[in-house]
Formats: structure tokens, C-alpha cells, sequence
């Protein structure tokens, strides 16, 4: 695994360890049952705090990316079917909230469309 962390940058360290891990995940670099380091040996590679590293592992875990297995250490997840459960979960949340709303089934998928061209291309 390597991760590079740039001072100068606009986001905040934690991001960027938090964003290459889970694109490294993403890509197949780091395979699903890959074990990460230590939140401690991690940030001492990368001359962060081991606060900072320790957030970006708990984004990451939050979002599916890894799990942690107690002792056993910290491991890339099968991210793409925690993360399809998750975005199945939001979209019902979101169909529910839309016919409350009383919204048609064209609105509420318009309003879906532009919040991704927002979000993918802006």
C-alpha cells in the first residue's frame, strides 16, 4: 500500500489517507482481505498523528470500505456489496421521503439526475 500526503493540499490530511485507501480498494491495489497497518505503524509512516489516521479509518469502515476485526487487525472489506447495501438503503430512504412529498416518480428521479451531474460534474 502506498499513500502519499500532501501538506500543501487543500484537504485536510485524514481526507487523503481516507480517499486513497478506499480508491486503492476501489481499483483492486488493495484486495478484499488485504490487512492494513496499524493505526499507530500508519501514522508513523506518514508522519501523521495517529488521531488522524485513526479518523480516516473510521470514515472508511463507516462507508464500507474496511472492517476491523478486534485484534485480529484491520482488513479491506468486500466494499462494493456493503456499499451497494448502503446506497439500496439510501434510495428507499429517499423513494419513501419523495412520495410523502407527494412527488411523481418523474420528479423524484429528475431531482436524482440533477443532484449526480451536480455531484459528478461540478
Amino acid at each position: 500500500m502506498t499513500l502519499k500526503i500532501h501538506i500543501d493540499d487543500s484537504a485536510a490530511p485524514y481526507e487523503q489517507v481516507r480517499a486513497q485507501i478506499s480508491e486503492q480498494a476501489r481499483s483492486g491495489v488493495l484486495p478484499v482481505g488485504y490487512r492494513l497497518p496499524t493505526v499507530r505503524g500508519l501514522a508513523a509512516s506518514l508522519g501523521l498523528a495517529a488521531n488522524t489516521v485513526a479518523k480516516a479509518y473510521r470514515a472508511l469502515e463507516s462507508d464500507g470500505v474496511i472492517e476491523t476485526r478486534g485484534r485480529n487487525g484491520t482488513f479491506v472489506a468486500a466494499a462494493g456489496s456493503a456499499a451497494e447495501r448502503e446506497l439500496a438503503s439510501a434510495a428507499q430512504t429517499y423513494v419513501e421521503r419523495a412520495r410523502r412529498l407527494g412527488l411523481t416518480e418523474a420528479d423524484a428521479l429528475a431531482a436524482v439526475r440533477d443532484a449526480l451531474r451536480a455531484a459528478y460534474r461540478g
